[in-house]
């Protein structure tokens, strides 16, 4: 068994491993079918060279589309969402494929046969991924055990110790030491462990121990502040005997800002006709479940503090926010109605926000449109906040992917600033794809627990309690 801290080109070799054989595996089947039945429907039949070149762009299709859904991350992920990213990938490979092997056949009466055999194939290879995948992943975590980590924190405990423990397959926080006790402690503290964790301790130390940790081979975490993610996304400069780096800070190009707007004014028109017939069943079903309102509307803050109201399908009863206070919504909720759970785990609920898109008060992709309020409030407490409006409020966005519902407005924050300041359409479209991917994750979409809402609210009454004194 390899130890504990074997190089991540160890890792990368058992992943790209992983990757081939998974590759070849899912090849197969369609080879047996293109053999065994495509190759003989045509009116003329490929030979030898012609069936390879077939297979191959198969192989070459399910390699582009796993990498694209990150289902070549093995031990990256937890199993289920490996697994999900495989079959997703997997599906739109084999609609690809299934494109073209009606084109290159030709045949009209054939493609009720063909339709079967390719849902045939991905079932089978939906279940072979299931195996393989979990096989996969276990030998990963023998080879590869978890990492040991001490973590360094400040004046102020946070929970990113408990959210790497939650992945306890990669990650076990075991001991935590406060950046204020003794140097010669840390350190020997340090030698203990795999990786350290530096978790928002002031600058000064923060420097500090990441050089330490470099000068002795040690694997560091570290939560980035705004800065740093600024700072990521600079240029560096050797027009000197000293590198400098240069910040633009001037947002998206006006070429990028109108490829974005095509981009979005195309999409979303093209997606509105495609999906008029769910949106017209989805209204339906809302007004049929209370006699209420299809939609519901709200003041959100989107480019350059630009006020507009967005639109949503209704998922809670009517006047679910009294006097249009905010009330966040719980996991188990009563205010949501029987339908309304349904387009809120789905994200159906979101889909009128196309007309918004269409109008150009939002974008497909971008920071999630914040209600007034909570701009006013989230800029007084952290004035980088409106960072956030130097693009249009997105559909989906980089927080939208990789947070979750009940993700901090901190913690979204710097999401969002990160896809500011590395933008770019290819961004974009893998944002798009990504999204695919959420819906189908539960976590994504979960509320706020009792605990976290009941936090929020007495915080609210107690600025509202200083307010009036």
């Amino acid at each position: 068994m390899y130890s504990k801290n074997k190089s991540d080109s160890n890792k990368n070799i058992f992943r790209g491993i992983c990757y081939f054989i998974l590759i070849v595996a899912l090849t197969v089947p369609y080879a047996y079918l293109w053999y065994s039945r495509f190759n003989r429907i045509q009116a003329l039949m490929y030979k030898l060279t012609g069936n390879w070149m077939v297979i191959a762009m198969y192989a070459i299709i399910t390699a582009v589309f796993l990498h694209i859904f990150g289902g070549h991350q093995v031990g990256v992920h937890r199993k289920s969402k490996l697994i999900l990213s495989q079959w997703i990938g997997m599906l739109f490979a084999n609609i690809v494929m299934y494109m073209i092997t009606i084109l290159t056949i030709g045949l009209i009466e054939w493609i009720y046969r063909i339709t079967y055999l390719f849902a045939a194939l991905y079932a089978l290879q939906a279940v072979m991924l299931l195996c393989m995948s979990s096989v996969m992943v276990d030998v990963y975590r023998h080879i590869f055990p978890p990492l040991n980590v001490l973590e360094i924190y400040g004046k102020n405990r946070n929970d990113l110790a408990e959210k790497m423990n939650y992945r306890p397959d990669k990650y076990i926080v075991k001991k935590g030491v406060s950046y204020k006790e003794d140097e010669e402690k840390i350190v020997k503290l340090i030698e203990k462990y795999d990786a350290v964790l530096i978790n928002d301790v002031p600058s000064k130390a923060k420097n500090q121990w990441i050089k330490y940790c470099f000068a002795h081979d040690k694997r560091v975490y570290f939560p980035p502040k705004i800065s740093d993610i600024l700072i990521k996304s600079a240029t560096e400069l050797n027009l000197f005997d000293t590198t400098i780096y240069l910040s633009r800070n001037s947002g998206l190009t006006v070429t990028q800002r109108t490829v974005k707007r095509f981009f979005d004014i195309f999409l979303s028109l093209f997606a509105i006709i495609v999906l008029s017939p769910l949106l017209l069943i989805v209204a339906v079903l809302i007004h049929a479940e209370d006699k209420g309102p299809v939609f519901f509307k709200q003041e959100r803050v989107t480019i350059n503090g630009k006020r507009f109201m967005i639109i949503k399908f209704r998922s809670m009863i009517v006047n679910a926010e009294e006097l249009g206070k905010s009330n966040p919504a719980s996991s188990d909720d009563d205010r949501i109605t029987k339908t309304g759970r349904f387009i809120r785990a789905t994200r159906i609920d979101e889909l009128p926000q196309l007309f918004n898109i269409l109008k150009g008060d939002m974008s497909i992709v971008g920071p999630r449109p914040e209600r007034v309020e909570h701009v006013l409030k989230y800029t007084d407490e952290v004035p980088e906040f409106a960072f956030r409006e130097k693009v249009r409020g997105g559909l989906t966005g980089y927080a939208q992917v990789y947070g979750k519902y009940n993700t901090t407005a901190l913690d979204k924050l710097k999401l969002d600033i990160s896809y500011i300041t590395n933008y770019s359409l290819m961004l974009d479209v893998q944002i798009i794809l990504e999204t695919i991917k959420v819906i189908f994750q539960k976590e994504s979409t979960e509320g706020f627990s009792e605990e976290q809402k009941e936090k929020i609210q007495k915080k609210e009454l107690k600025e509202e309690k200083e307010k009036k004194e």
